[in-house]
């Protein structure tokens, strides 16, 4: 009985053999395969894109209408499915696809070609494929290229938004945009990240608003996340994340009353950076203002006296300005020493340190 048994197990691998050439091994064994396998990933916003295939070479054969003929399914790459997969819901080509994992097919032709993003992705090759199963099919045109041996997956054109993914062997490259709605997807993650660990955490919640205001979207939301990070901790970051918020929402006295407590709550050096943004801002008269305020409550600090220096400098009073300058070298980490120099030498040749 074991003899019959085995007689039939060589006959199906025998016809395997016939049927995939030397790929048959990879169903007994693990063993080097002519066309390896390989992995290629992006990260679009938070949404990460795979690609798993093989990597057939061309080793001088005619590839297009040849080893891949025009009109039919091709698998995409060599052996099992070439699969791609989404963490999100993306677009191909402006039409909408459910995050997930799908089978990579094409239908390649001289002028135009289809890609196939398969709701099956568990086949071998494409001689299982069923177009009833088709999640999405976009037409593209394919482009020279130069010569690839090694059939190859490539993110290109990479944006905040959207990412073009080429295949590329031969003399030819077939390049698919996918795009994502970064927005819609941060957004929808936020809420889900902020009912776990996250919410117990100042910083989360002040990230959450930090990055709504950096994108200028949804202030309400970030008003809000500033004010859940204040419950947890108040400190001079919230508060000022809140500032922030009120002023996006153009409620001005309220953005102001949140920046004097911040300032309240801030450090000396939290003091002086914030001049420094100020300064970046050009909003110099306000800077000044913080720059004296900080000295009157804390004039021994070494980059006190350098915010001291620029409002001398603004002033004209450059000797003023060259004196604080060099008590703050005197205190400041070496680091810091060879900039703050440079400071003093436009301050002694009489140019304004602010400009």
């Amino acid at each position: 009985m074991l003899r019959v048994l085995s007689q039939d197990f060589l006959v199906c691998l025998s016809l395997l053999t016939l049927a995939s050439g030397s790929q048959a091994q990879s169903f007994v064994l693990d063993l080097p395969l002519p066309s390896q396998r390989a992995v290629v990933s992006q990260r679009i916003g938070i949404t990460d894109i795979t690609i798993n295939y093989h990597r057939p070479l061309a080793a001088g054969r005619k590839i297009w209408d040849g080893v891949v003929p025009y009109g039919k399914v091709w698998r995409g790459g060599a052996n099992e499915n070439t699969i791609i997969s989404f963490s999100d819901p993306v677009t191909i080509e402006g039409k909408p696809l459910d995050k997930g994992t799908y089978g990579l097919h094409m239908i390649p032709n001289a002028n135009e070609w289809t890609i196939i993003f398969s709701k099956i992705s568990t086949d071998w090759g494409s001689f299982t494929y069923d177009q009833s199963e088709d999640a999405v099919r976009v037409n593209v045109k394919p482009v020279a290229a130069e010569l690839h041996n090694a059939l190859t997956y490539d993110f290109d054109q990479v944006q905040a938004d959207s990412v073009v993914v080429e295949l590329e062997w031969d003399k030819s490259a077939v390049p698919f945009k996918i795009s994502v709605d970064v927005h819609a997807v941060v957004l929808a993650s936020l809420k889900k990240q902020l009912r776990g660990l996250a919410q117990y955490t100042w910083m989360s919640w002040d990230d959450a608003a930090n990055y709504l205001l950096t994108e200028k979207i949804e202030f309400n939301d970030a008003l809000t996340y500033a004010n859940k990070s204040i419950e947890i901790e108040d400190r001079y970051d919230n508060e000022m994340t809140k500032s922030k918020a009120l002023t996006a929402l153009n409620r001005k006295e309220d953005a102001a009353a949140a920046q004097k407590k911040a300032l309240g709550l801030a450090s000396p050096l939290q003091v002086h950076m914030f001049g420094r943004q100020l300064q970046g801002e050009n909003r110099n008269q306000e800077a000044f203002a913080i720059f004296r305020e900080n000295a009157k409550k804390n004039p021994d600090l070494w980059f006190v006296h350098t915010g001291m220096a620029r409002v001398y400098s603004s002033e004209g009073n450059f000797d003023d300005a060259v004196k604080e300058m060099k008590l703050a070298i005197a205190a400041a980490p070496d680091s810091q020493k060879g900039y703050l120099q440079g400071l003093v030498t436009q301050l002694e040749a009489k140019r304004d340190i602010n400009k």
